[in-house]
């Protein structure tokens, strides 16, 4: 039988309708055909140049190879490195299953299901997803534009995975001992401009502050902002401290809009990210910004392919 060329096979497959299930295995099965080399070969590309990660001199030979990477060492301090020295990645294993790891990311696949369709064990699953992600929460704004809509969620804490609990277990998640937002409840501020550029923020334990406020949200305006919230306190506060213009939608009195005064865009997103967070039955709270970050990812659509994610998570900080 002949064997089909490259360009045969894109031409047969481009007559066929798939569904979401097909494309789901098509990809897959894609990942897999991924070459042990060509994971490094992301790697080095994206750190070529970059100067050393523990005096930050520039100036530096090579030095051997380990693990498929190449060795530097620093002509200043004599240590050496490599592409993931200073990175989330570092001495992470199995560097022939990221690219494929990373595609099951961009899925939002459980634990269990990125485990079984990469071949690695579940725990070595958990650890990349909570390194992985992380490394690639820094493509995120620097600044936001001039409107800026800000609001908080509020999630019960959560010690899912602990060794050492602080409280007695709840069932399946319980609810709180109390009513209303208390310090039982994670605060997850969210900053979310009219261009779709969004910051988030794990601020703790309670409602938020006019202080937390200003550390968090802050960096991110510029002085022209207005800022757009809900009637909380905390927002004329740090509004009037920071001396940026400000306007307060009365959600409580049942005010959805004045015109374009609005936080319609930013409790949209809550709403997603609530939605897309059931599928992993419960989040441990000190893994809470990891997983606001990776729905960030995934709203903002700029990085689509596992090489995009891997560019971004070996950049140092």
């Amino acid at each position: 039988m002949r064997v089909l060329s490259v360009d045969e096979v894109i031409v047969l497959l481009s007559a066929v309708q798939w569904s979401a299930a097909d494309m789901a295995r098509l990809r897959e099965w894609i990942g897999h055909l991924a070459q042990p080399t060509e994971c490094i070969a992301v790697i080095e590309r994206a750190a070529a140049g970059r100067p050393c990660p523990h005096c930050g001199s520039a100036r530096k030979h090579r030095c051997g190879r380990a693990s498929g990477l190449q060795r530097f060492r620093c002509l200043r301090c004599r240590r050496s490195h490599n592409a993931l020295t200073g990175t989330p990645l570092a001495r992470l294993r199995k560097k022939e299953c990221w690219l494929p790891y990373l595609q099951c990311l961009l899925e939002s696949r459980t634990i269990r299901d990125a485990a079984g369709a990469v071949g690695v064990d579940r725990t070595t699953s958990f650890r990349w997803r909570h390194r992985f992600v992380p490394g690639a929460m820094r493509d995120r704004p620097k600044r936001l534009s001039v409107i800026v809509e800000a609001d908080e969620t509020y999630l019960l804490e959560s010690q899912k995975g602990a060794r050492n609990m602080t409280r007695p277990p709840r069932l399946r998640g319980g609810v709180a001992s109390r009513r209303g937002i208390n310090r039982e409840h994670d605060c997850l501020l969210v900053a979310r401009d009219r261009n779709g550029e969004t910051c988030d923020f794990h601020t703790g334990r309670g409602r938020v502050t006019a202080t937390q406020l200003h550390a968090c949200l802050k960096p991110v305006l510029p002085a022209d902002v207005l800022l757009i919230s809900d009637g909380a306190v905390a927002y004329r506060r740090f509004a009037k401290q920071a001396g940026i213009m400000h306007e307060a939608v009365n959600v409580k009195a049942g005010v959805r809009a004045r015109g374009a005064i609005h936080i319609q865009n930013v409790n949209s997103w809550h709403s997603r990210f609530k939605s897309w967070l059931v599928k992993f039955r419960g989040v441990a709270s000190r893994y809470l910004i990891n997983y606001s970050g990776w729905q960030r990812l995934l709203d903002a659509r700029r990085l689509t392919i596992p090489v995009h994610l891997l560019c971004v998570a070996v950049q140092l900080g």
